[in-house]
C-alpha cells in the first residue's frame, strides 16, 4: 500500500517511442483520426498549463481511439428511479455495516492517526469508503476501471455538455502524473474520471490529497490510509464540525403541516419549542445548533433535522440521499440502530441474503442475467417486473417478501 510512481525515465522513454503518431506519422488503420487530431491539438493547451511534452505523450501512448463505453455510461438514464428506501437498502444494510466494522479494525492504526488530525469521525470516513468503492471491492472488478486520460479525452471530444469539465479534469490528471504520484498506466478511475478508493476527480485530488502513510505520494489508488485521509481533508476544509453529528431523526407533533416547514432552518431549540423531538426520545445535545427539516420520502416517512455536517457531506456528493446514507451507515457502523419511523414502502422488504436469493431465482427462471450482488438496481427491477407480468400479478418491480415467496413456490 505504498508508493506507486514508477521510474519516470523508464516509462517516458517507452512512451516517446510509441507516440510517433503525435509527432505526425501515419495513423494506424484502426485509429479514429478525428480523436487523434484532438489529442494532438490539446497538447498545446496542456503545455500552456505547465505540462511537459514528455508527460503528455507518455500519458497518451497507445491511445488511438475514444472509449465509446464512456459515452454510453455518460448518456445512460436508468429506466427506474430509486425510491429513497431502495437507495438506502442497497447502501446501508447488514453487509455494509459488518464490513465497515471489519475495516475499522483492520485500519484502526491509521484511523487513530487520521481521526484526531482532521477531526472527522472514523465512522463517517468508513461510510464514505463504502459508498464510493464498496471498501475498495469495486476497484477489483474486471473491466470496471477506465484509463482516466482516455476517458476524459473521450468526453471532451464527443460529449459537448461535459467537454469543459473533461478538459479541466484532464489537465488535472496530467499534473498528477507529472508530479510523479502515479504512472500513466496506474491513472485509473471511473468513466467520469473519479479515482481511487474514495473516488476523487483530478482537480479534487490536487486540492485535498494527503500522504498519510509517508511514502511521498498521496496514493488514493492502492493505499486506503491515504484515501481515507484525503476524504477527511476534504470534509475538514469544507467546514466539518468536529465532535458534532450530521443530524437527527425527528418526530413532529401530530397535525403539523410538515410540507410548510420542509427545508426550514431553525435552531434545534426552536424546533423543540415547536414540539419536535428526537426519534429516540433523547434531548437535543446542542440546542443552539441550526438544523434544516429534510423529508427524503415525504411526510409519511422518516423525517430529519439536518445540521451543518450533513451539508458538508454533500460537498462530496450533492445529493440528500447520499449524505443521509453516509450519516446513517456511519451511525450503524458505530453501533446505532435503524430508523424509528419505517419507510412508506407498501411492501415487506428483504434482507441482504434474501435479495441474493431473489436474484438467483430470477436468474434460474431466465429473467435476470446481471451480477448476483444483492443490490436491487434498474436491471433487477426490470427483471422483477417481467417476471410479475409473466405470473399475472401487478408489475410493481419491488423486491418484496411476497415476490420471493412467489418465486419459491415456482
Amino acid at each position: 500500500m505504498h508508493g506507486i510512481a514508477p521510474s519516470r525515465r523508464g516509462f517516458m522513454k517507452t512512451a516517446l517511442l510509441s507516440m510517433t503518431l503525435l509527432a505526425g506519422s501515419r495513423l494506424p488503420a484502426y485509429a479514429d483520426a478525428g480523436f487523434q487530431r484532438w489529442i494532438a491539438n490539446f497538447e498545446k493547451t496542456a503545455m500552456a498549463n505547465g505540462i511537459s511534452r514528455q508527460t503528455y505523450r507518455a500519458v497518451f501512448a497507445g491511445v488511438s481511439e475514444p472509449d465509446h463505453d464512456v459515452i454510453e455510461k455518460a448518456r445512460f438514464q436508468p429506466e427506474f428511479r430509486d425510491d429513497a428506501w431502495d437507495y438506502m437498502d442497497n447502501r446501508v444494510n447488514e453487509e455494509t455495516v459488518s464490513e465497515g466494522r471489519r475495516m475499522g479494525q483492520q485500519y484502526k492504526r491509521w484511523l487513530d492517526v487520521i481521526e484526531p488530525r482532521f477531526g472527522v469521525s472514523r465512522n463517517i470516513l468508513l461510510a464514505i469508503w463504502s459508498m464510493e468503492s464498496s471498501y475498495g471491492k469495486a476497484l477489483e472488478k474486471p473491466g470496471s476501471l477506465k484509463h482516466v486520460p482516455q476517458a476524459l479525452a473521450t468526453l471532451a471530444y464527443l460529449d459537448q455538455r461535459r467537454a469543459k469539465f473533461a478538459r479541466e479534469q484532464l489537465i488535472g490528471a496530467l499534473k498528477i502524473v507529472q508530479a510523479g504520484h502515479v504512472s500513466p498506466k496506474g491513472l485509473t478511475g471511473s468513466w467520469a474520471g473519479a479515482m481511487g478508493h474514495t473516488q476523487f476527480i483530478p482537480t479534487s485530488y490536487l486540492a485535498y490529497a494527503v500522504d498519510i502513510d509517508g511514502d511521498g505520494h498521496p496514493n488514493i489508488w492502492t493505499s486506503p490510509p491515504d484515501a481515507l485521509a484525503t476524504a477527511a481533508n476534504l470534509l475538514r476544509k469544507n467546514g466539518w464540525r468536529s465532535g458534532r453529528t450530521w443530524g437527527y431523526e425527528a418526530m413532529a407533533p401530530r397535525g403539523t403541516n410538515l410540507a410548510g416547514l420542509e427545508r426550514a432552518n431553525k435552531s434545534l431549540g426552536e424546533w423543540q419549542s415547536l414540539g419536535f423531538r428526537r426519534a429516540n426520545g433523547q434531548a437535543f445535545p446542542t440546542p443552539s445548533d441550526n438544523a434544516n427539516l429534510v423529508m427524503p420520502a415525504g411526510p409519511n416517512g422518516p423525517i430529519f433535522l439536518m445540521t451543518r455536517n450533513f451539508f458538508v457531506i454533500k460537498r462530496y456528493n450533492n445529493a440528500d440521499r447520499y449524505a443521509l446514507a453516509v450519516g446513517h451507515l456511519a451511525d450503524r457502523i458505530g453501533g446505532g440502530g435503524d430508523f424509528a419511523q419505517p419507510w412508506p414502502r407498501g411492501y415487506t422488504p428483504l434482507s441482504v441474503a434474501e435479495r441474493y436469493e431473489l436474484q438467483q431465482r430470477l436468474s434460474q427462471h431466465g429473467f435476470y442475467d446481471g451480477e448476483i450482488d444483492g443490490k436491487i438496481g434498474s436491471g433487477s427491477r426490470a427483471s422483477i417486473s417481467a417476471y410479475q407480468r409473466q405470473r399475472g400479478v401487478a408489475a410493481d418491480g419491488n423486491a418484496s417478501r411476497a415476490l420471493l415467496d412467489l418465486l419459491r413456490r415456482h
